[in-house]
C-alpha cells in the first residue's frame, strides 16, 4: 500500500509542478580573483553560455586552501550580496578549492549562508533546505536561496570539457539508461529503496536497471548512475551521455583533493556532467545525499542540473554540488 501511495505522490509531483529553468542571465559566475585558471574558466563559461559580463564577479578566495574560514566567508558573502540584483537566482563557482567553509560545503554556504544548523557533530541530523522538492523556478525570490554548483575538475582542459558537455546536452532528450547499483557494502546502500522506486517510476521514459554488482562496467549509454561505494571501479569502461548525473554515497566523496576514498572529480573526469559528495563525515543518512527519484523527476521534467540536484537533497549542508549548472537535457514531459 505504501509503494502505491508513494508512486501516486511522484506522479502528482510531475504532473503538478511546472518545469523550472534558471536561465543564463539569472546565474552569477564567481571566480577567485588571484587565480588565473579560475578567471579563464569563468570567462570561458560565461562566453559559452551567454552569461552577461556584469554577472561575472571576482571574489577573494584562496584556491590553495581546501577550507575557507567562516568569518572571511561571511564578509565576502555580505560584500557580494550588496552587488547582486534580485534577478540572480544561482551561482556557478569557477574553482575546485576551497570546497568547504568551516563545517559546511562551499556550495551550501553560498546558497544558504554559513549556519551551524546545517552542520553535524558526528551522526546527527541537520537543518532541512526549504528548497527541497520545491516547484520554484525562482529560488531566491521564493526561498531566499541561490543554489550553487562548483565548475570543478582535475585540470583546466577537463573543466572546459565539462562546460562543453553541459551545453551539448541542452534540449536533446538524450537516449540512455539509468543504472542503480546495489553493492555488498550495506552501510553505503541506504538509498536502495529509492533505487527501486526510481526505476519503477521512470522506466517508461529512461531505460532503468537495478543491478547487484560491485560496479557497473562496459556500458555506453549512461545517463544516470547511482551507487553506494567507497571507490567505484570500471569508470574507464563506461561512456556517459552529455548531461549525465552520477554519484556514490560515501563519507568523503566531496573532499576534492582527497584520495582515501574516491572523490567526485573522478566522475567528472570519466565524462559525467554532474556529481555530488560530502565534505565532512555525514554518516549514511540518505537525507544527506541526492534522492535518485527526485533527481530524475525534476531533470526529466525539464529542470536544469542545478535545480534538479539541489531539490533532491533534504539536508544539503555537508554536501558539495559539482557540475555544469545550466545543463538541461530534457524538455518538459
Amino acid at each position: 500500500m505504501r509503494a502505491v501511495a508513494t508512486t501516486t505522490l511522484f506522479c502528482l509531483l510531475l504532473a503538478s509542478q511546472p518545469a523550472a529553468a534558471i536561465e543564463a542571465d539569472q546565474l552569477a559566475v564567481l571566480y577567485a580573483a588571484d587565480d588565473p585558471d579560475s578567471r579563464v574558466l569563468a570567462g570561458y563559461y560565461a562566453t559559452r553560455r551567454g552569461i552577461p559580463r556584469e554577472h561575472v564577479y571576482a571574489v577573494d578566495v584562496e584556491t590553495d586552501d581546501a577550507v575557507m574560514a567562516p568569518g572571511h566567508f561571511e564578509d565576502l558573502r555580505a560584500e557580494l550580496g550588496a552587488r547582486l540584483g534580485d534577478d540572480i537566482q544561482g551561482f556557478a563557482l569557477a574553482w575546485t578549492r576551497p570546497y568547504r567553509v568551516g563545517c559546511m560545503s562551499v556550495t551550501s554556504a553560498f546558497a544558504l549562508g554559513f549556519d551551524e544548523r546545517y552542520c553535524a557533530r558526528g551522526c546527527e541530523a541537520t537543518a532541512t533546505s526549504n528548497y527541497f522538492a520545491s516547484p520554484s523556478k525562482l529560488p531566491f525570490r521564493d526561498h531566499g536561496i541561490r543554489p550553487a554548483m562548483l565548475l570543478a575538475a582535475p585540470d583546466p582542459p577537463t573543466a572546459r570539457a565539462l562546460v562543453d558537455r553541459g551545453i551539448a546536452a541542452d534540449d536533446t532528450n538524450p537516449p540512455g539508461s539509468a543504472y542503480f547499483v546495489l553493492t555488498k557494502d550495506r552501510a553505503r546502500n541506504t538509498r536502495a529503496p529509492r533505487f527501486h522506486l526510481a526505476a519503477e517510476l521512470f522506466g517508461r521514459w529512461q531505460h532503468s536497471e537495478v543491478l547487484r554488482a560491485d560496479a557497473l562496467r562496459n556500458r555506453d549509454d549512461v545517463m544516470f548512475y547511482f551507487i553506494g561505494a567507497k571507490r567505484v571501479e570500471g569508470l574507464d569502461t563506461l561512456r556517459f551521455r552529455p548531461g549525465a548525473v552520477a554519484d556514490h554515497l560515501t563519507s568523503a566523496g566531496g573532499v576534492l583533493d582527497g584520495d582515501k576514498q574516491m572523490n567526485v572529480l573522478a566522475w567528472i573526469a570519466a565524462g559525467a556532467t554532474g556529481s555530488y559528495g560530502t565534505v565532512v563525515e555525514p554518516c549514511n543518512y540518505p537525507q544527506k545525499f541526492p534522492d535518485p527519484a527526485l533527481v530524475m523527476a525534476r531533470y526529466l521534467n525539464g529542470d536544469t542540473l542545478l535545480e534538479a540536484y539541489w531539490k533532491s537533497v533534504q539536508w544539503p549542508g555537508q554536501g558539495v554540488f559539482v557540475g555544469e549548472p545550466l545543463a538541461r537535457p530534457f524538455t518538459p514531459r
